[in-house]
């Protein structure tokens, strides 16, 4: 049978009530109760994140905090048996927070259970007509357009550094590039000893002793004569972007599945996902044809032989994988392939060594412990490596960790201020900082509450009070809808607000303003 979730939530829990009327309604409170807290952490995907022990302190502070705080520490497994019964609903939502290569019942992986849902049913899932590459060859265009180059085939083999300072890099053929400004470099944390001279010791065991992922990918392409046809009839199995297969309906036959990829082991059954996106957008394959990409789970260090038995290896488990696809399709057969293509973990490590280490394409686990300002480590969560100037970090090792999150707009933010620029004014496409927001801000609800905005006028804080205590301000409220904030102002800085505010100019304009709306 095909059971299709979208992001429409009210027809999701009407496919849900057909496996459990109870699960349907609990379903709908936990979607809730997911997008409640989204408002907190989806703006933190795109910005440094503060260090572990700060993050803690701040959400320890009122009810939705420790609510993150609680599911962080716990397993996906231990929040779905609690919230549902249906062991249909419990495969797909673990197969959900999989897809971030973490193991059902891992303690300390919890949050995507939290929020992915929350995540799915507010933005839903999309991909670049034409395909992922698509959004590379528009990243390629815009730097080009600003005048940067795009090299193929360089191989960095080291980064220069002089008096503390990265100041270019050598590429792999001797060659040597000298940085204007800064390095950018998307180095493992494992990797950082082999490129980088002059860190200390502790920094870099700390940076070796990060944790991977317990298992690996291995994905499957073909070319097909025929576009795809799945055994289930509902129609719209063919226009869904995302597809799980999934080889049982039992929930302890799945777990048992995992166990035995975090052994090295070949699990009795495929854990697979895949599908023929040429359904939605034809333009991925030449008119008539069809295509099937698929992503499955794999062991990196099989059981017998290691990582290196992956290259004799590879292409039997294809065809393992093939046996489990046919099992949901009727037409991948000899006859409408036109060809394929096997792709293992290690072929991953070869086609990116420096980050996808032991096949993780996610670069490290999401464990709680490598999450927020402590991802991959303490030193460098911060996007900089101690001690070496100018030398700046991205990658899927990094903070929010492996996906397409945009996440190196956060490594800019830091890179920005250390340079002087204003990162708002540029990313935004305005010359003057002080131009307004391209978004119109909304009206003024008719409450007691002062709100702030950032420059999409979003929300970011809501002032409930402002009072004096002893001699400072004190401003009370909830940033994000949801954490409460206590600010405190005193007399220097008092100043320095009026200073920065009382010009004759800006004083007009502030005066103006009370007779808006």
């Amino acid at each position: 049978m095909s059971w299709l979730p979208t992001k429409d939530i009210d027809k999701t829990c009407e496919s849900i009530a057909k496996l459990s009327a109870k699960d349907a309604e609990s379903y709908r409170t936990f979607v809730a109760m997911s997008q409640s807290v989204l408002p907190l952490f989806v703006p933190g995907l795109y910005k440094p994140a503060p260090p572990l022990g700060q993050l803690m302190a701040m959400l320890d502070s009122n009810d939705e905090g420790r609510l993150m705080l609680d599911y962080m520490q716990r397993s996906s497994m231990d929040i779905l048996n609690h919230w549902f019964e249906s062991d249909r609903l419990k495969i797909h939502l673990s197969r959900l927070v999989s897809e971030n290569l973490q193991l059902p019942d891992e303690l300390g992986t919890g949050m995507g259970m939290l929020l992915m849902p929350g995540i799915m049913h507010t933005y839903g899932v999309s991909q670049p007509y034409g395909g992922s590459g698509k959004l590379t060859e528009a990243l390629i265009k815009c730097v080009e357009h600003h005048g940067g180059e795009i090299r193929l085939n360089a191989e960095v083999k080291k980064i220069l550094t002089s008096g503390g300072k990265a100041v270019g890099v050598e590429m792999s053929d001797g060659e040597k590039i000298m940085a204007k400004d800064a390095v950018i470099g998307s180095m493992h944390p494992h990797k950082l000893r082999q490129f980088v001279d002059g860190v200390e010791e502790p920094v870099l065991a700390r940076a070796e002793k990060t944790t991977l992922a317990p298992f690996s990918l291995f994905v499957c392409h073909y070319d097909l004569k025929q576009k795809v046809e799945f055994k289930a009839k509902d129609p719209a199995v063919k226009q869904a972007i995302m597809l799980t297969l999934a080889a049982t309906d039992n929930m302890r036959e799945m777990q048992e599945d995992y166990d035995s990829l975090k052994q090295g082991k070949i699990s009795k059954r495929r854990l697979l996902a895949g599908n023929d996106e040429s359904h939605s957008d034809p333009s991925r394959v030449p008119p008539g044809k069809g295509m099937w990409h698929s992503t499955g789970f794999a062991p990196f260090s099989l059981a017998e032989g290691g990582s290196s038995r992956w290259d004799e290896f590879c292409e039997e488990f294809g065809e393992l994988q093939q046996a489990g696809f046919q099992n949901f399709l009727t037409n991948l057969t000899p006859d409408n392939i036109v060809a394929r293509k096997f792709c293992s973990p290690m072929d991953m490590v070869r086609d990116s060594p420096n980050s996808f280490v032991g096949g993780d394409v996610h670069g490290l686990a999401p464990y709680f412990y490598q999450s927020a300002g402590h991802r991959p480590t303490p030193d460098l969560g911060q996007f900089k490596v101690p001690g070496i100037e100018s030398l700046y970090l991205v990658g899927p090792f990094m903070h929010p960790g492996g996906g397409v999150f945009g996440a190196g707009r956060a490594t800019a933010m830091v890179m920005f201020e250390d340079l002087g620029m204003n990162f708002d004014s540029t990313v935004g496409g305005q010359v003057d900082a002080d131009l307004p927001a391209t978004k119109t801000r909304p009206a003024a609800p008719k409450d007691n509450i002062m709100r702030l905005y950032d420059d999409q006028s979003d929300e970011i804080m809501a002032v409930n009070s402002i009072d004096t205590q002893g001699d400072e301000i004190v401003i009370k409220g909830k940033t994000f809808g949801t954490m409460p904030l206590v600010a405190r102002l005193g007399p220097a800085d008092l100043r320095k607000a009026l200073k920065l505010a009382l010009s004759p100019k800006k004083l007009a304009s502030i005066v103006s303003m009370l007779f808006k709306r």
